[in-house]
């Protein structure tokens, strides 16, 4: 190996979210002159190659998704699957271990990077490889849920114990609702692949690998970074904000002609990832509330369950009363180039951790309305501690929320004579400002760097 560049395998969990994300990072690395081996399923492949800037550096290597009982044909990420066949793909992507280590053996990287394929650390040990676990997921998030504190090895977590953190957790306003503490435990105790949770998946994931990188600053997590560093005695590495590049396209036509009919800072834009789907009534509950504001909106939204398409899940009179102010959108749309359009005054969001990145570095405010899992500890850090968004008040104890409380949280954000969003634009403009700000970026990286190949002759 030279002194000044690597070879890295990256494969990660086949959700596009997950993909994308590790595409990012693989770019930067790229640029640095780092040769990247993408692991990536055959079909899926041409869905992101235009994101794939180094193409001299970056190669995908295609894989096959083997058959498992209960898995669609055809299937290759979590876009194309219920939650509730999740699981199957998780056990696919176990399968692959053997392809995998061909892989491996062919392309004889320095490391790989992975998250939740838990054996891939004992299979890059016997080859000579490192393992990396990039993380997509907060250190907020780990420490909360799966500090070695909960004591996992001895028992499942439960609702009880989620609603507060554990018990030398930085100092923090985290705290988790019955309802989402209800979730997040019945998420760790849920089959994730063929006989493992995915609790257990995780414990693996981190307690065997090499070294663990977030993609974050320890300026917004240096608390939470430290603390996992501690309990988990692995070395944490931080890749800084990891931003998107500028995109080579320009926004849809129909999209520039439909904002620009807009003054400035005055639309709503929804949007929940590919796999939120929401209850028919929350669905209601949501477009309501921004009828209610009387702006203008644009929800980009899966249909909702039991519907098949978004527009025939919109009550009677929806249409007519929000024309020419109102959109209900059902398909995929350019949220990075929606968000930087200057029409654009507010952002709900779920609060996935590429939508809260693409949205700190925009001009507009955020609604916080968390749907499952780390979301809601997402959605704490941004409200609670960074105090960069708005919250929509829901029900502890079932999370149901109504047309009222996201008209509120709109109206707060939106008001520039509003206390509690005065103080939120003042926050979200400063962190904006540090994370756009002059060789942020690349100073992380560039230390990133220095880490790996410390880590290489370690």
């Amino acid at each position: 190996m030279g002194t000044t560049s690597f070879h890295v395998a990256v494969y990660p969990w086949f959700a596009l979210g997950h993909l994308t994300s590790y595409l990012h990072i693989s770019n930067k690395l790229a640029e640095r002159g780092n040769r990247i081996s993408f692991l990536m399923p055959r079909n899926t492949i041409p869905k992101l190659e235009h994101f794939n800037l180094y193409p001299d550096l970056i190669s995908f290597i295609p894989i096959t998704i083997p058959d498992v009982d209960g898995l669609p044909p055809g299937s290759e990420t979590t876009a194309d699957l219920p939650f509730s066949l999740y699981s199957l793909l998780m056990a696919a992507m176990d399968l692959t271990e053997p392809a995998i280590e061909n892989f491996l053996r062919e392309l004889r990287p320095h490391m790989v990077f992975f998250d939740f394929t838990y054996w891939l650390p004992a299979l890059a040990s016997r080859l000579g490889i490192k393992a990396v676990n990039y993380c997509t997921t907060s250190p907020a998030v780990v420490g909360y849920v799966i500090s070695p504190e909960r004591k996992l090895h001895e028992k499942s977590l439960t609702e009880t114990d989620l609603l507060h953190p554990p018990p030398s957790f930085p100092a923090s306003a985290m705290r988790l609702q019955p309802y989402e503490a209800r979730d997040v435990a019945a998420i760790t105790i849920k089959s994730h692949g063929k006989g493992i949770s995915f609790m257990e998946r995780q414990i693996i994931s981190f307690t065997s690998c090499d070294a663990v990188i977030f993609k974050t600053c320890r300026e917004m997590d240096g608390p939470y970074c430290d603390y996992l560093e501690r309990q988990m005695r692995k070395q944490v590495f931080l890749a800084g904000p990891v931003l998107p590049y500028p995109t080579i396209f320009n926004l849809e036509e129909k999209w520039v002609t439909w904002l620009g009919s807009f003054k400035p800072k005055t639309v709503i834009f929804c949007a929940f990832g590919s796999e939120c789907i929401l209850s028919s009534y929350l669905f209601e509950e949501l477009l309501w509330g921004f009828e209610l504001t009387g702006m203008p909106f644009l929800a980009a939204l899966r249909p909702p369950t039991g519907a098949e398409t978004v527009k025939s899940a919109l009550t009677e009179g929806f249409i007519e009363r929000t024309k020419g102010r109102g959109v209900v959108y059902g398909d995929w749309v350019q949220q990075q180039l929606i968000l930087r359009h200057p029409s654009v005054g507010c952002f709900v969001t779920h609060c996935g951790s590429g939508s809260l990145t693409e949205a700190m570095v925009n001009e507009c405010q955020m609604v916080l309305l968390p749907h499952a899992g780390d979301q809601f500890i997402n959605a704490r850090i941004m409200s609670e501690e960074l105090k960069v968004g708005v919250e929509v008040k829901k029900s502890a104890d079932d999370g149901l929320f109504t047309r009222q409380a996201v008209c509120k949280a709109v109206i707060t954000v939106m008001d520039t004579n509003n206390e509690v969003g005065q103080v939120v634009r003042k926050n979200h403009g400063k962190w904006r400002e540090f994370l756009l700000s002059k060789g942020l970026e690349n100073y992380y990286l560039d230390d990133l760097v220095q880490k790996l190949h410390s880590l290489l002759k370690s």
